[in-house]
């Protein structure tokens, strides 16, 4: 399946039912991550990562073959200056969640450099959600 088909398939699905287990796992074999938002505070991840960030009122997830790089924790001093992290973390894929945009009318919307296909979630009548499929970082 590539993203152009996923993401036509997606299109026009109402919140709360944006991907079902089957299509996630065409994703997951397809090596496509389905983004789109869940309430005010979640960037899922379905597919060939299946995952959550947290993203209240916008924020940025990195993405990389393995899966959602989670930010160092909290108990480590040393994290933020580890190298490891950071050839990591410069080598990742940026996705960010933009919450709220006024221009378009969707509470959720996305960027990422990487080649994606955006699709449309609603919620009833109203727009909720503008997704992106995109194929996992390499």
């Amino acid at each position: 399946m590539t993203k152009e088909e996923l993401a036509t398939l997606l299109n026009g699905r109402q919140y709360g039912h944006e991907i079902t287990t089957e299509e996630e796992a065409q994703a997951k074999e397809s090596g496509l991550v389905v983004i789109f938002g869940a309430s005010d505070d979640l960037m899922e991840l379905k597919g060939a990562i299946n995952d959550e960030a947290d993203a209240y009122e916008g924020g940025m997830a990195h993405l990389t073959s393995e899966g959602l790089l989670r930010p160092p924790d909290d108990n480590c001093s040393a994290c933020d200056d580890c190298p490891h992290f950071q050839k990591v973390l410069g080598e990742a894929v940026e996705v960010k969640a933009l919450w709220w945009k006024e221009e378009n009318g969707y509470l959720w919307n996305y960027e990422t450099e990487l080649p994606h296909v955006s699709f449309d979630i609603l919620d009833g009548d109203e727009k909720y959600c503008r997704g992106i499929v995109m194929e996992l970082p390499k």
